[in-house]
């Protein structure tokens, strides 16, 4: 079982080949490809962390589409002085496949 550990818009990631994964918006090449900077992988009994060795390996992801997260409401309110503020924000993100770990 081939995966890797993967930093992508702030986060890490667990991905494997056919994984589906959304993230914070990223923008993709001319071909709809992305590339994304492994952190550990896993190849079988073998664990790589070395930063050198991480350097030759290349995760490879297609994206899906983009889409946005759900609207959160913010609201502040201070009693007896007549302040109220109301404030919606809505994510933008992406979701993408992992098309390969070499």
């Amino acid at each position: 079982m081939v995966y890797a550990v993967v930093r992508a818009g702030g986060r890490q990631e667990k991905v494997e080949v056919g994984t589906i994964v959304v993230l914070d918006r990223i923008k993709a090449d001319k071909n709809g490809n992305v590339e994304l900077a492994p952190v550990l992988l896993v190849d079988g009994d073998k664990i790589t962390h070395d930063a050198a060795a991480l350097a030759k390996v290349t995760v490879t992801a297609e994206v899906v589409g983009d889409l946005r997260g759900p609207k959160i409401v913010i609201q502040k309110f201070k009693n007896k002085t007549g302040y109220k503020k109301r404030q919606g924000h809505r994510q933008e993100l992406t979701r993408i496949k992992i098309t390969s770990i070499k």
